[in-house]
């Protein structure tokens, strides 16, 4: 069985991960904040290492297939702003790609960010120059995130390994935590607000015009995706996604079906809904397919919630 090791592993994405690609491989999870022995508990061997220390990475196992590198500060993560935090997440990325010497391939999560001026545009190609937001809590991140990009293919030329960065727009899973920051204030995610209020029988809205769409990722094809990329010639950009767009009245439609509640309209509403649609052909031509539809990806959320695979690590809601 090939081993593979994720960094980054006790994150929302992560742990999912490590939890999903070791019925495939050996894995090993490494991680910052104490596991409680959710891993052990799974058969993962985990390793709590601090990625900017050189030493810490020494007691990662040399030998390895594949590096997963899912680890660093996100803006939704960060209360206030301290853009050096983000500084940190390229410094990560140059210590996991020293590590990474000798192996066949290096997988880094790229933020959307960089085609973001391209959102209500029509669907958003994979090749393309990374840019970065202007002015806004994500514009170091986004630097950071596009350097880190160079750097992998600087090293994947210097030392022979494949390099995959896959471009992530908001993946859609069960966490306990619902909140995020934006711009270091701490607001909560709408599509858990809504969650909730259907579970409460409450009425869900459909805000504004009802045909704007996204594309809805559910983490389980994110990682069904990956898993591709692990297997095959993979190299280069690819975007994470469905390739298919969900408008905002099925959005509520499929929380009604799955959750409870009733729908209601307002198209006074000026909220501004992010659009975009992820091309997704490189990986199609790979062999990925898209497993989960809305409302199955809305199902087996709410699985996993009653659930809470993760609670050790993570916490109750």
């Amino acid at each position: 069985m090939k081993r593979i090791v994720i960094f980054g592993a006790t994150g929302a994405i992560g742990a999912y991960a490590a939890a999903e690609l070791s019925k495939y491989y050996e894995v090993i999870a490494v991680g910052r904040r104490d596991d409680h022995d959710m891993f052990e508990d799974i058969n993962i061997e985990y390793i709590r290492a601090n990625c900017l220390n050189k030493n810490d990475l020494r007691r990662v196992p040399s030998e390895k297939y594949a590096v997963i590198n899912l680890a660093g500060m996100l803006p939704a993560a960060m209360h206030g702003y301290s853009p050096e935090d983000y500084i940190n997440n390229m410094m990560i990325q140059l210590n996991i790609l020293d590590y990474s010497k000798g192996c066949d391939r290096v997988l880094f999560a790229q933020s959307v960010s960089d085609v973001v001026h391209l959102y209500g545009s029509g669907t958003i190609p994979e090749n393309i120059t990374h840019r970065f937001p202007i002015n806004n809590d994500h514009s170091v991140y986004s630097i950071c995130k596009n350097a880190s990009v160079d750097l992998m293919q600087h090293y994947s030329e210097r030392y022979g390994y494949r390099w995959i960065a896959i471009r992530m727009p908001h993946i859609y899973l069960y966490h306990p935590n619902s909140y995020y920051y934006s711009e270091g204030v701490l607001k909560k995610m709408n599509h858990r607000q809504m969650i909730e209020d259907a579970i409460e029988g409450k009425e869900i809205k459909v805000w504004g015009p009802p045909e704007k769409q996204r594309d809805i990722i559910y983490v389980k094809d994110l990682i069904a995706q990956i898993k591709v990329l692990l297997e095959t010639d993979a190299q280069g950009m690819y975007n994470a996604g469905t390739g298919t767009g969900t408008t905002i009245e099925d959005q509520v439609k499929g929380i009604v079906k799955v959750f409870g509640g009733s729908i209601g309209y307002d198209p006074g509403n000026t909220y501004n809904v992010a659009q975009y649609v992820m091309d997704i052909s490189r990986s199609k031509v790979l062999g990925y397919t898209p497993r989960y539809d809305y409302v199955s990806y809305l199902t087996d959320f709410k699985t996993e919630m009653q659930l809470n695979r993760f609670e050790k690590i993570w916490g109750k809601q």
